[in-house]
């Protein structure tokens, strides 16, 4: 079959050989062939019949005004389904290899005589005039933390002029959240853009019935920069479609980057981030040119940050909690029933009273979550052992899986005496440190002894923290004579 390619290299030879037959032979066909596209002076495409008929009968010529009715109450049906809907009801009539026919007459059907479809519309951005933002999950990079699960999101921040994007990770779509990675990008790019926009997120977005626009907490955010708001209409996420690309492309790096180095693994999160910050450079160093377009144009920054941490007093409950933005936190039993100060930040909560901070602990993700602190309760429960078994936050209770295997066993030698040995055990823990407990009751399962809040308390007397061999590291004294030997070999090579 000739292609295109050799004619019109005959074409070409035809000028530089002496013989058609010679230009005929290079160009890779016969001579009589060469002499038809030389007289027509058409590429074998050109000359190709219009194929405009069927070679067989349509198998469901019968049945299509059917198909048609299907596909008119619901365009979205699949024709595999209507397929399957025929051979139900014209049972042998149809073979499973007539399916691909059936597609390919769908198809055309939706093409010429089906619902208009959505069409997405080029956008054209100057300079400095707009940034995009937007929460993105990380779980399905199965990134980890000293071999822990990390799950977290990332705030993305994108300039859609340049594509000039920063990162800043997150634990919720908090207001919180998008307060510090918000004012991180700005204080990173150096300048304010004129306008922010966002996906209708509710920390920053009031519902569609609402009179106001934007929440107040995030239109005093915007006013604090001097720029202006945007959001996308509800239920068209497409109109944040910048920063929904640079998510695909920006996670896709990240994998990337995770593959070659090997490991998803981290030793802590300062090293993760310090990942992510250089990927991020690397990505921004091919943006430069148009960067610098927008950079000189971006508004100044204001004299300071915003401060827009959340600020809550509540009053501490009896059970020696407080309830915070939908979650509950403990606290030393010595404040209940005072007012306590609390300040909300995005990925931690800090507890004031009397002008002195007196907790910090990691926040809670979403909502009707629970974080106690043992060591704020134990004193009171050593004295009421019987609150211990129906305890609502039981489970909060056991600090590793070491303290909850101790009281299994502890069940299985007496359950009358278990919670009182067990919480005695606890109490051990709140004075003399979790760790050289965890350590002890290690040494005694290991062992395979009885745990006992006895034999716990013999072993941190034994132990006194101290880990076990297998987590020890022996370094071997250095001998400096094999130096020596390296240093007299060379000068004699030499």
């Amino acid at each position: 079959m000739i292609r295109d390619q050799q004619v019109r290299r005959l074409r070409k030879l035809m000028q530089e050989e002496t013989t058609q037959a010679i230009a005929a032979s290079k160009a890779g066909m016969d001579v009589k062939t060469a002499r038809k596209y030389v007289r027509t002076g058409k590429l074998p495409s050109e000359l190709q019949a219009v194929h405009n008929w069927r070679t067989r009968e349509n198998p469901f010529k019968d049945v299509w005004d059917i198909v048609e009715g299907m596909l008119s109450d619901n365009p979205g049906l699949e024709a595999k389904t209507i397929f399957e809907e025929l051979q139900r009801f014209y049972p042998g009539t149809f073979s499973d290899g007539q399916l691909r026919t059936l597609q390919r007459s769908v198809k055309q059907w939706r093409a010429l005589e089906g619902p208009q479809r959505e069409v997405f519309f080029a956008q054209e951005y100057k300079p400095g005039l707009l940034c995009e933002s937007d929460f993105t999950h990380m779980e399905d990079l199965k990134v980890t933390i000293g071999g822990a699960r990390f799950d977290h999101l990332i705030y993305h921040f994108v300039l859609p002029y340049s594509n000039w994007e920063t990162e800043t990770i997150c634990f919720s779509e908090s207001f919180e959240s998008l307060s510090e990675g918000f004012q991180n990008a700005l204080w990173v790019l150096g300048g304010v853009v004129a306008a922010h926009k966002t996906d209708r997120l509710t920390a920053a977005v009031h519902k569609t019935k609402n009179p106001q626009e934007f929440t107040d907490r995030y239109n005093a955010l915007l006013r604090h920069y001097r720029m202006d708001g945007k959001k996308t209409n509800p239920n068209s996420p497409n109109e944040n479609g910048d920063v929904e690309q640079s998510h695909y492309r920006f996670k896709r790096a990240v994998e990337q980057s995770l593959l070659m180095r090997r490991s998803r693994d981290f030793s802590d999160r300062k090293e993760y981030e310090t990942f992510l910050h250089k990927l991020i450079h690397q990505r921004n160093s091919n943006r430069r040119t148009r960067f610098e377009e927008e950079r000189a144009v971006l508004g100044s920054l204001p004299s300071r940050r915003l401060d827009t941490r959340k600020r809550e007093t509540v009053k501490v409950g009896p059970s020696s909690t407080i309830r915070v933005n939908h979650n509950t936190y403990s606290v030393n039993s010595r404040l209940i029933g005072e007012r306590v100060d609390v300040h909300l930040y995005a990925d931690h909560v800090e507890v004031f009273y009397a002008q002195r901070r007196v907790e910090s602990f990691p926040r809670l993700r979403g909502e009707k979550g629970h974080r106690i602190d043992y060591r704020h309760i134990i004193d009171w429960l050593v004295r009421k052992p019987g609150a211990f078994e129906n305890y609502r936050y039981r489970e909060d209770l056991f600090p590793t899986h070491r303290f909850r295997v101790a009281y299994d066993q502890l069940q299985e030698q007496s359950s009358t005496k278990a919670v009182k040995s067990y919480l005695a055990i606890l109490l051990m823990a709140a004075e003399q440190g979790e760790g050289l407990v965890d350590n002890a009751l290690r040494s005694l399962i290991a062992s395979e002894r009885m745990i006992t809040k006895e034999a716990v308390a013999d072993e941190l007397l034994t132990v006194d923290g101290k880990p076990d061999a297998s987590h020890e590291v022996n370094i071997l004294p250095i001998n400096l004579l094999i130096y020596d030997s390296l240093l007299t070999g060379c000068q004699e090579s030499l």
